[in-house]
């Protein structure tokens, strides 16, 4: 039996994440009731990350078995769409091998947090990017950042009853983008950790700051410690870029 594939968008403000939660409104539950609408049966999907609440997506992969669905996949995402919230759209579908699993099968991912600086905080960016009053070093942000770049053990930046096999990830990418008022940091890797993302962008805030610099950061890997890196930055600041 073929499977789908979907690329999803959403804005996650609303909602509780994007795995299903009991009496909670989520993204995987939004998707899969209208699913079952259209093919007349339940049918599970699986998701390429699994974003907490406040997170959002410009391109989550999901993927699901076809099942007794007889929507052709070019026409999959308007027959959806026509269903689903205006905060959770389907952008794409195909059909794709059986053994095809929207998490497991993905060989890289890229997250991005977006911050801005401005005197008082812009209440059409409040959803979307941090607020940061104090002006930030940037360059030192920047310099930072690529320590976090390698197969490195990420044990400090996750929390710390994750209860994974290895703490070790490959980060293929760290890109700071100052340009413009708001600042980006994008990260690729072969997979993340629970809220490893934004641990590391608490932890270059302090840098930013000016209450860390990189002999602090190695000490921080080192350590394998949670409690010696930065606090956990705001959800709302961060995006699911892409899923390869």
């Amino acid at each position: 039996m073929c499977k789908f594939r979907l690329t999803v968008q959403y804005e996650g403000t609303k909602y509780a994440g994007f795995q299903i939660q009991p009496k909670q409104r989520t993204i995987q539950g939004e998707l899969e009731k209208a699913l079952k609408t259209l093919a007349g049966e339940p049918i599970r999907i699986a998701g390429a990350g699994r974003t907490d609440a406040g997170v959002h997506s410009e391109g989550q992969t999901i993927s699901f078995k076809k099942g007794k669905l007889t929507v052709p996949a070019d026409r999959l995402p308007y027959a959806l769409n026509r269903l689903l919230p205006r905060d959770i759209k389907v952008v794409a579908a195909e059909l794709v091998p059986r053994d095809f699993h929207a998490r497991y099968s993905a060989l890289q991912k890229t997250y991005r947090y977006q911050i801005y600086h401005s005197e008082f905080p812009n209440v059409f960016w409040q959803r979307y990017a941090l607020w940061e009053k104090n002006i930030l070093d940037w360059e030192a942000i920047s310099h930072c950042a690529q320590l976090f770049v390698g197969s490195r053990d990420f044990k400090a930046f996750t929390a710390s009853k994750s209860g994974v096999k290895t703490t070790v990830r490959q980060m293929y990418r760290v890109e700071v983008n100052t340009g413009g008022s708001l600042k980006t940091i994008k990260f690729t890797a072969d997979g993340f950790l629970y809220n490893m993302v934004r641990n590391i962008v608490g932890t270059l805030l302090d840098v930013g700051r000016g209450k860390l610099g990189p002999k602090e950061i190695e000490e921080i890997f080192q350590s394998r410690d949670r409690r010696q890196a930065g606090a956990t930055a705001p959800p709302w600041g961060l995006f699911l870029e892409s899923v390869k």
